[in-house]
Protein backbone atom coordinates (compact mmCIF):
# COMPACT_ATOMS: atom_id res chain seq x y z
CA UNK A 1 0.00 0.00 0.00
CA UNK A 2 3.14 2.18 0.55
CA UNK A 3 4.49 2.02 -2.76
CA UNK A 4 1.13 2.73 -4.21
CA UNK A 5 0.32 5.83 -2.62
CA UNK A 6 3.77 7.39 -3.21
CA UNK A 7 3.02 6.70 -6.95
CA UNK A 8 -0.58 7.43 -6.53
CA UNK A 9 -1.51 9.45 -3.82
CA UNK A 10 -4.21 9.13 -1.24
CA UNK A 11 -4.85 9.81 2.15
CA UNK A 12 -6.08 6.96 4.07
CA UNK A 13 -9.32 7.65 6.16
CA UNK A 14 -10.12 4.35 7.75
CA UNK A 15 -9.16 0.96 7.00
CA UNK A 16 -9.78 -2.77 8.39
CA UNK A 17 -8.44 -5.66 7.35
CA UNK A 18 -10.04 -8.82 8.03
CA UNK A 19 -9.20 -12.58 7.18
CA UNK A 20 -11.76 -12.59 4.20
CA UNK A 21 -11.66 -9.14 3.10
CA UNK A 22 -11.06 -5.47 4.15
CA UNK A 23 -12.48 -2.19 3.90
CA UNK A 24 -10.94 0.84 3.33
CA UNK A 25 -12.17 5.06 2.75
CA UNK A 26 -9.25 6.69 1.13
CA UNK A 27 -9.83 10.38 0.40
CA UNK A 28 -8.46 11.03 -3.28
CA UNK A 29 -6.49 14.12 -4.82
CA UNK A 30 -8.59 16.95 -6.74
CA UNK A 31 -9.65 15.87 -9.70
CA UNK A 32 -8.73 11.93 -9.04
CA UNK A 33 -11.10 9.13 -8.69
CA UNK A 34 -8.91 6.55 -9.89
CA UNK A 35 -9.43 4.16 -7.55
CA UNK A 36 -9.48 0.49 -9.39
CA UNK A 37 -5.91 1.68 -10.12
CA UNK A 38 -4.86 1.86 -6.80
CA UNK A 39 -6.62 -1.48 -5.99
CA UNK A 40 -5.28 -3.21 -8.82
CA UNK A 41 -1.85 -2.23 -8.46
CA UNK A 42 -2.09 -2.89 -4.12
CA UNK A 43 -3.58 -6.44 -5.12
CA UNK A 44 -0.80 -7.45 -7.96
CA UNK A 45 1.66 -6.31 -5.40
CA UNK A 46 0.37 -8.02 -2.55
CA UNK A 47 0.11 -11.33 -4.58
CA UNK A 48 3.47 -11.34 -6.10
CA UNK A 49 4.96 -11.87 -2.72
CA UNK A 50 2.74 -15.05 -1.93
CA UNK A 51 3.54 -18.33 -2.95
CA UNK A 52 1.64 -19.57 -6.09
CA UNK A 53 -0.43 -22.87 -4.19
CA UNK A 54 -4.27 -21.78 -3.74
CA UNK A 55 -6.63 -23.74 -5.85
CA UNK A 56 -7.21 -21.83 -9.06
CA UNK A 57 -10.46 -22.80 -11.01
CA UNK A 58 -10.55 -23.41 -14.94
CA UNK A 59 -12.13 -19.48 -15.21
CA UNK A 60 -9.32 -17.53 -13.08
CA UNK A 61 -6.62 -19.49 -15.31
CA UNK A 62 -7.60 -18.64 -18.25
CA UNK A 63 -7.68 -14.85 -17.33
CA UNK A 64 -4.20 -15.46 -15.26
CA UNK A 65 -5.47 -14.36 -12.07
CA UNK A 66 -4.71 -15.43 -8.82
CA UNK A 67 -7.76 -17.30 -6.56
CA UNK A 68 -6.61 -15.04 -2.98
CA UNK A 69 -9.29 -11.83 -4.45
CA UNK A 70 -12.62 -11.76 -4.97
CA UNK A 71 -13.14 -10.44 -8.59
CA UNK A 72 -15.60 -7.55 -7.71
CA UNK A 73 -15.38 -4.95 -5.28
CA UNK A 74 -18.11 -2.62 -4.21
CA UNK A 75 -17.44 1.41 -4.10
CA UNK A 76 -19.15 3.83 -2.49
CA UNK A 77 -18.59 7.65 -3.07
CA UNK A 78 -19.04 9.78 0.22
CA UNK A 79 -21.51 11.95 0.22
CA UNK A 80 -21.06 14.79 3.30
CA UNK A 81 -19.53 14.07 6.51
CA UNK A 82 -22.22 12.17 8.31
CA UNK A 83 -21.94 9.87 5.42
CA UNK A 84 -18.04 9.43 6.19
CA UNK A 85 -18.68 9.08 10.02
CA UNK A 86 -21.21 6.19 9.43
CA UNK A 87 -18.78 4.54 7.03
CA UNK A 88 -15.84 4.64 9.15
CA UNK A 89 -18.12 3.42 12.33
CA UNK A 90 -19.23 0.53 10.14
CA UNK A 91 -15.63 -0.40 8.98
CA UNK A 92 -14.50 0.11 12.98
CA UNK A 93 -16.93 -2.02 14.36
CA UNK A 94 -17.24 -4.50 11.29
CA UNK A 95 -15.21 -7.04 12.98
CA UNK A 96 -17.47 -7.74 15.81
CA UNK A 97 -20.39 -7.67 13.10
CA UNK A 98 -18.52 -10.94 11.69
CA UNK A 99 -17.69 -12.67 14.84
CA UNK A 100 -13.99 -12.63 14.92
CA UNK A 101 -14.13 -10.40 18.31
CA UNK A 102 -16.33 -8.86 20.61
CA UNK A 103 -15.31 -5.71 21.02
CA UNK A 104 -13.89 -3.49 17.95
CA UNK A 105 -10.94 -2.71 20.13
CA UNK A 106 -9.87 -6.24 20.42
CA UNK A 107 -9.11 -6.62 16.49
CA UNK A 108 -5.56 -5.33 15.74
CA UNK A 109 -5.62 -4.54 11.86
CA UNK A 110 -8.40 -1.50 11.88
CA UNK A 111 -7.64 2.21 11.98
CA UNK A 112 -9.69 2.24 15.17
CA UNK A 113 -6.61 2.45 17.52
CA UNK A 114 -5.30 5.39 15.81
CA UNK A 115 -8.52 7.38 16.24
CA UNK A 116 -8.20 6.11 19.81
CA UNK A 117 -4.91 7.04 20.05
CA UNK A 118 -5.42 10.46 18.23
CA UNK A 119 -8.74 11.44 20.82
CA UNK A 120 -11.00 11.03 18.02
CA UNK A 121 -12.61 8.61 19.67
CA UNK A 122 -13.34 7.18 23.12
CA UNK A 123 -10.79 4.15 24.13
CA UNK A 124 -14.09 2.10 24.98
CA UNK A 125 -15.96 2.67 21.57
CA UNK A 126 -18.74 0.18 20.37
CA UNK A 127 -18.78 -1.60 23.92
CA UNK A 128 -22.05 -1.18 24.66
CA UNK A 129 -24.21 -3.77 24.01
CA UNK A 130 -22.76 -5.37 21.37
CA UNK A 131 -24.30 -2.36 18.89
CA UNK A 132 -22.39 0.65 17.92
CA UNK A 133 -23.02 3.05 20.56
CA UNK A 134 -19.42 4.90 20.80
CA UNK A 135 -19.61 7.74 18.05
CA UNK A 136 -16.68 9.66 16.67
CA UNK A 137 -16.28 13.04 17.74
CA UNK A 138 -16.51 16.15 15.41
Amino acid sequence: MAAVKHAHPYTLLAMVVLPEHRHTIWRLPAGDANFALRWSLIKAGFSRQLPKNEVIGASRQSKRERGIWQRRYWEHQIRDETDLARHIEYIHFNPVKHGWVKQPTDWLHSTLHGYIKRGIVEPDWGRVGGAIEGKHRD
